[in-house]
């Protein structure tokens, strides 16, 4: 096994983070609030949960204090994350940088899941859009026989082309069956063949309201549609998924009945139209461009210091947090301690229970200045005898006796006669200073 092969802790840590971040990038995701703490640096954490799982969030003041309100144990929310570790402790977790209470959000959050699952599959391309033939005649609807929308229609083609054939194909445009309804008259619609232009809408409402026009299977089946299919949903600025596929966005259902019906604005209108499509595209590409700007900047994040100094910072909560609760603890234990103090004293003569803690106290101390007087001269004995015997062994206690040690001229001890030759100068070191020699003979 090579060195390469061998993880350090931190190493593992470092390197799983860094995995996880780059193989998801941002995450939407639902669910409840719990274990919340505003940390005292303004970074919040809490675990987001559900029933069969949870996990830990942390989303830094920078972050939070976009949110307009202070989440609450046991609430709803939708947050906005990317995946990290942890690396002082090896914990996964998320790192929210946008949060909201559940409900329209969520209901935004799917809506742009799906619409960026069916725009990567093609559906909304514009090379799948069909043009309205040059002559119209017959009009199919699909929407409610008694809404507005249907009114707004019949009214438009008859005061614009009195000879266009309308046929109304009912269904709900709104609630839960709403859906699987619209899917019923778009097929009946197909299998029928009886109309040159479709018109599928209602009028305008709420996202919720509005939702039924984004149902998955709705959607997939007007990608398969055999004649030019008009969206017209809602007003000007509520836009659902129909209005990405169909071949025609129209503002309003009574747009729809203008752009089928001839007019002398005809032209105009399909100038209306290519723009319509052309900014479509736009927006596509500026989007695609969006998303590679944005991992991009992801990517140079992931190498920022600020990496490192929001684990920091996280870690120094936590400590934080422990050294209170310890703080906390402790506080209690020596409450507790105090009450059962007072509990005693409570149950015993006050001035007989001072005598007995006098004399314990004196004898106590009397014990402690002989303990430590003893302890002081075992002390001291010792210390002398360790001295005694250091300085036995001592080379100052042998130039004591009158020996000297002899140094040649860089400073080496001189140990036998042949280390130096005749003319060598020495230093000799007595007990008291050094003497300046020169060699004048040697003997071995």
């Amino acid at each position: 096994m090579s060195a390469a092969d061998i993880y350090t802790v931190s190493r593992l840590n470092s390197e799983v983070r860094l995995t996880l971040e780059l193989q998801f990038r941002q995450l939407w995701l639902v669910g409840e609030i719990s274990n919340f703490t505003a940390a005292s640096s303004g970074h919040w954490y809490f675990s987001l949960k559900d029933q069969a799982a949870q996990v830990k969030v942390a989303m830094f003041k920078m972050a939070n204090r976009n949110a307009g309100f202070t989440p609450r144990n046991g609430q709803q929310v939708l947050i906005r994350a990317r995946i990290s570790v942890y690396e002082p402790r090896g914990e996964y977790q998320l790192l929210a940088d946008f949060i909201e209470a559940s409900g329209d959000g969520l209901l935004r959050q799917y809506y742009e899941q799906r619409k960026a699952q069916l725009m990567a599959e093609g559906l909304f391309d514009a090379s799948r859009k069909q043009t309205l033939p040059a002559q119209i005649r017959r009009v199919g609807v699909i929407t409610s026989p008694t809404g507005a929308a249907v009114r707004d229609i019949i009214t438009v083609c008859a005061r614009r082309a009195p000879q266009l054939e309308l046929i109304i194909y009912p269904s709900l445009v709104q609630g839960d069956m709403a859906a699987a309804d619209l899917c019923a008259a778009l097929q009946l619609a197909y299998r029928r063949n009886e109309c040159d232009v479709l018109i599928i809408g209602r009028g305008g409402g709420s996202l919720e309201d509005l939702w039924c026009f984004n149902d998955e299977a709705l959607i997939r089946l007007l990608a398969q549609r055999p004649m030019p299919v008009i969206s017209a949903v809602g007003h000007e600025v509520d836009f659902t998924l129909c209005d990405f596929v169909a071949d025609i966005r129209a503002a309003t259902p009574s747009a729809a009945a203008e752009l089928v019906s001839p007019d002398q604005r005809e032209q105009f209108e399909q100038l209306n139209q290519l723009q319509q499509r052309l900014l479509l595209s736009m927006q596509r590409h500026t989007q695609g461009l969006r998303r590679q700007l944005q991992q991009q900047l992801q990517r140079l994040q992931q190498q920022h210091p600020q990496r490192r100094l929001e684990q920091q910072q996280q870690r120094l909560d936590e400590i934080q947090q422990r050294l209170q609760q310890a703080m906390r603890r402790r506080l209690q234990q020596l409450q507790r301690q105090l009450h059962w103090q007072h509990d005693a004293l409570q149950s015993r003569s006050p001035q007989r229970r001072l005598e007995q803690q006098q004399q314990q106290l004196g004898f106590m101390q009397q014990r402690l200045v002989s303990a430590i007087i003893r302890l002081l001269q075992q002390r001291q004995q010792r210390w002398q005898l360790q001295s005694q015997q250091l300085h036995n062994f001592s080379p100052l206690a042998t130039l004591d006796r009158g020996y000297s040690l002899v140094f040649d001229a860089q400073g080496q001890l001189v140990k036998h006669a042949s280390d130096v030759t005749a003319g060598d100068d020495i230093q000799i070191k007595l007990s008291q200073g050094k003497l300046s020699a020169k060699v004048i003979s040697t003997k071995t």
